[in-house]
């Protein structure tokens, strides 16, 4: 990877992955109570979690979360990769958002007072794909020979 892309890249990564970082270590430390709220919430939109004991659901989202976080701080994995991580993930996020009852205004994806947190995810939408984006179109050329 190029020195000056990697520097261009490195806000994005940072916050991002500092963020999803911190969301996986506080749902890696969550109680019962909060285990079986989030893992109903996402059966809500995700019906083949309903399979999943709601504690395994919440450590396995958990460690999804911090290795993902950790993909985008650490500058040794592409960006490609650490951007379609976060891309499939965010998208993930964005489907509760709209599978959820309750999240959008009726007949709008315009989000309800209660959708308001998945629908500001669109971040991470716009960060993944950047990352995705610009990997592949900054490709380093090697120039032909005279």
């Amino acid at each position: 990877m190029a020195p000056t892309r990697t520097l261009r890249q490195l806000p994005m990564r940072l916050t991002a992955g500092a963020y999803i970082v911190n969301t996986g270590v506080e749902k890696w430390q969550a109680d019962e109570q909060t285990a079986a709220e989030l893992h109903g919430f996402a059966a809500t939109a995700y019906p083949f979690v309903k399979k999943m004991d709601a504690r395994t659901f919440l450590k396995v989202l958990a460690g999804t979360e911090i290795a993902l976080g950790a993909a985008l701080v650490l500058p040794v994995v592409p960006a490609l990769v650490a951007g379609m991580g976060l891309t499939a993930f965010s998208a993930g996020l964005l489907g509760l958002y709209v599978r959820v009852p309750g999240m959008r205004q009726r007949g709008s994806l315009r989000p309800t007072q209660q959708g308001v947190p998945l629908a500001k995810d669109v971040w991470l939408l716009g960060i993944g794909t950047g990352l995705v984006v610009d990997d592949l179109t900054s490709r380093d050329v090697v120039p032909p020979e005279k």
